[in-house]
């Protein structure tokens, strides 16, 4: 077939920055069916590479992922504040015309006090003062501008009963951090949600593992209504690749025991993988071990 010669075709949109949602609008309309889309998200583990070495686990949750974070002299609090402050300002005042700032802001301070949870829309609601179908709306444009997502389960007719509600993550573990109120690593080690961050910082990895090659993430999470739960699923080649993820740093074989559960469930998925801060193994207790800093598409997909 021979190659479009027409200019338009050629026209390119480096978007950098944050979101926005209006451009986006003009480019699809204006070049329908000749364009591509690939989301730029916060730097990866493997991007980072050698970077992190010698970074404490609590710092890099604190510092986060977004490249200003590594190339600035500014601390983890302040880039953070002025990334909020602007998006709040800009993209969500301006671009996406919230016009209850003050509470959509209250909205994002307690969705990162929900990372690594199921998505409860009327809880949210009640807290903040606004009806659960405006909690909605909100966070799909927090989905938009690229601030938060959401994991969606993963059923099947098993003989379970699986929830069918989301997960809530942010993109940028760090900024979920600055949310909390999170200053200072030593604090950070001791807040209580400091597991849900982990699992924040190693989701957000392993969904830009496949967004990164261009493909759609394909990542679930599995719950049934009695508590069972794999962290991350995979679907990829047809193949299902359950994953858990725990913050600990030395090697239990609880911490592998819902992978054991879901290969008696699902006996033909691939090898499962666990994620955690500690020492990798090629395989323990039936599950290949990796530390969080060596999540790579080879590593969690081959």
């Amino acid at each position: 077939m021979e190659q479009n010669k027409d200019s338009t075709c050629d026209l390119f949109h480096i978007l950098t920055g944050s979101h926005q949602p209006r451009l986006k609008e003009a480019v699809s309309q204006s070049l329908a069916g000749r364009t591509a889309e690939l989301e730029l998200l916060p730097l990866s583990m493997e991007e980072l590479g050698s970077r992190t070495a010698g970074v404490p686990t609590d710092e890099l949750m604190l510092r986060g992922f977004m490249p200003g974070a590594w190339a600035g002299g500014a601390s983890p609090t302040d880039f953070h504040r002025n990334y909020f402050r602007t998006y709040v300002e800009r993209d969500v005042r301006t671009l996406l015309q919230v016009r209850n700032t003050s509470a959509f802001e209250k909205f994002l301070h307690l969705l990162a006090g929900r990372v690594g949870q199921l998505v409860n829309l009327e809880g949210l609601a009640g807290e903040v003062g606004v009806s659960a179908p405006t909690i909605e709306q909100w966070i799909s444009v927090a989905e938009a501008s690229f601030v938060v997502f959401r994991l969606p389960p993963w059923f099947a007719n098993v003989g379970k009963r699986f929830v069918k509600t989301p997960k809530i993550f942010f993109t940028d573990v760090g900024l979920a951090a600055y949310l909390l109120g999170i200053e200072t690593p030593r604090q950070l080690a001791r807040d209580p949600l400091r597991g849900h961050l982990f699992e924040n910082m190693a989701v957000a990895d392993l969904v830009k593992l496949r967004t990164n090659a261009g493909r759609d993430p394909a990542l679930f999470f599995v719950r049934d209504s009695k508590g069972f739960e794999v962290d991350a699923l995979f679907s990829f080649g047809g193949d299902l690749r359950p994953l858990e993820i725990k913050s600990a740093r030395t090697f239990d074989t609880d911490l592998v025991k819902n992978l054991s559960a879901f290969r008696k469930l699902v006996p033909d998925c691939a090898e499962p993988r666990l994620v955690y801060d500690g020492e990798p193994f090629p395989a323990r207790a039936g599950a290949r071990c990796l530390n969080v800093r060596d999540l790579s598409r080879r590593s969690v997909l081959g």
